[in-house]
């Protein structure tokens, strides 16, 4: 046993780019296998969302990638997310400037000081935090920003990079995933599949409750082993470029450090205005990060050359982060120039019919699941889905609440482990997706089981 278990430490996973490569590549086969097909749309007067029609999918012509155009694609996918990559960009560069002038090393000093041997506890109360954000208003992008911020407090903290990252995206994904009030998922869900807006709350708030509580305790647990023995980190022995982070001192807070301080609670809290209310989104949130860490800088004291030389210098440690995003985006343009995307969607609701109601509450969570990884975004997913699902509900005897959960769940938790979807996040952390993986894949795996229970309990109480 001893030894069985030394292999399996021992695995490695492949590098990112092995991986993506091979769903590339996969992808690319499947282009040839499944024909292209797609759904007419209609808008949807309640949603105000372009909606498919149930029964008019129908075959068409896609465009199958040759050789040369798989590389094709890649370039492409780098110019289609140069928003992303540079928002990535920006957003390092900006607390990159916080952490090199002392800014960030200062906040740490009072978290300290003001929590004493507690400071373990800004794990659960930001997971929990954010992931409070996720489940009741739709936050999710909003939040990129605060990846690199956590990042530098938990490595600061003696934690690693996982950790920091984790804190922000397992915690707001999470959240996001257990929808309550979430007005971007179940929201359009719900009105599309003809139920109540909002209505099962009550079984929604626990089931946020207790995903909530495994993410935080799984995250805890690992930040613990890490703390404890370095070597246990996932990311022992792998070099990484990193944010600078300061060891932590005795020193007291100088006004500059203060006053880029309230800048920093500025920002963040405009970001969230801007988001929800002026409509902002990448650009706009890129935009505000680069202005506010030239503003930071001059405030830091810092002059035009020292600027200028501290966000080269924070650009160096993000280039195979961003390459990632690039990556996947090229996937993504490859599945939508071949149009299998609603073929997909098709086929899988097809294989629902004839199956027993609990059968077709867990197949139905695995294909919402599977469709996440070929359309990636809440609402466009709802959009495409719900119309389809909700009549498959009726025929095999679901109630439509139960097709608005398996939804919910295969919407948002798989976006912490398709790489067409957690590309970014990695990115923004400066992880390998490789590390990623085995970091996430037993959460992920615990997070299944617990999805497929609510689906089978959902079962039992509309019965």
């Amino acid at each position: 046993m001893g030894k069985i278990k030394n292999k399996v430490q021992n695995i490695k996973m492949p590098h990112t780019y092995v991986i993506l490569t091979v769903i590339l590549l996969a992808v690319v086969a499947l282009t040839y296998m499944v024909p292209a097909g797609e759904y007419d749309r209609i808008l949807d007067p309640v949603s105000n969302k372009m909606i498919v029609i149930p029964e008019s999918f129908h075959f068409t012509e896609g465009v199958r990638p040759g050789f040369f155009d798989v590389f094709l694609a890649l370039q492409r996918g780098y110019v289609s997310a140069a928003n992303i990559l540079f928002l990535i960009i920006f957003a390092y560069g900006y607390v990159y400037v916080l952490i090199d002038n002392g800014t960030l090393n200062s906040l740490i000093n009072c978290m300290l000081s003001s929590m004493g041997r507690r400071t373990y506890l800004i794990i659960p109360v930001s997971m929990f935090a954010f992931g409070a954000l996720g489940s009741t208003m739709g936050i999710f992008e909003e939040l990129y920003g605060m990846v690199p911020v956590f990042v530098g407090i938990a490595v600061a903290l003696g934690y690693d990079v996982i950790v920091g990252g984790a804190i922000v995206f397992v915690g707001v994904a999470t959240g996001f995933a257990a929808a309550t009030t979430n007005p971007f998922s179940i929201g359009i869900a719900q009105s599309i599949a003809g139920v109540p807006m909002f209505s099962g709350l009550a079984y929604h708030a626990v089931i946020f409750l207790v995903f909530q509580t495994v993410a935080i305790i799984y995250v805890m647990w690992y930040a613990k082993r890490v703390k404890a023995n370095p070597e246990k980190s996932v990311l022992f022995g792998e070099k990484l470029e990193m944010l600078p982070v300061h060891k932590v001192t005795e020193e007291k807070m100088t006004l500059r450090q203060k006053l880029c301080l309230g800048l920093f609670v500025f920002t963040i809290g405009f970001l969230l205005y801007g988001t929800m209310k002026l409509g902002w989104y990448i650009d706009e949130i890129a935009a505000m990060f680069l202005m506010m860490m030239i503003i930071t800088g001059v405030v830091g004291g810092y002059g035009a050359t020292k600027i200028c030389k501290t966000f080269i210098t924070s650009t160096q440690s993000m280039v195979s982060s961003m390459l990632v995003v690039g990556f996947t985006r090229g996937i993504l343009l490859t599945m939508q120039d071949a149009m299998i995307s609603d073929t997909v969607v098709y086929y899988l609701s097809q294989m629902l019919n004839g199956c027993s109601q609990y059968i077709s509450a867990v197949g139905m969570l695995i294909i919402q699941n599977v469709i996440n990884f070929f359309i990636t975004g809440s609402s466009s997913q709802a959009t495409i889905t719900m119309p389809i699902m909700a009549p498959v509900a009726d025929i095999v005897g679901l109630s439509r609440q139960t097709a608005v959960l398996a939804y919910c769940f295969g919407d948002g938790f798989s976006d912490m482990f398709w790489p067409t979807a957690c590309a970014l996040e990695c990115g923004l952390m400066g992880v390998p997706l490789n590390k990623w993986y085995k970091f996430m894949t037993p959460l992920f795996c615990i997070m299944m089981a617990l999805q497929v229970i609510f689906m089978l309990i959902s079962v039992a109480l509309s019965a």
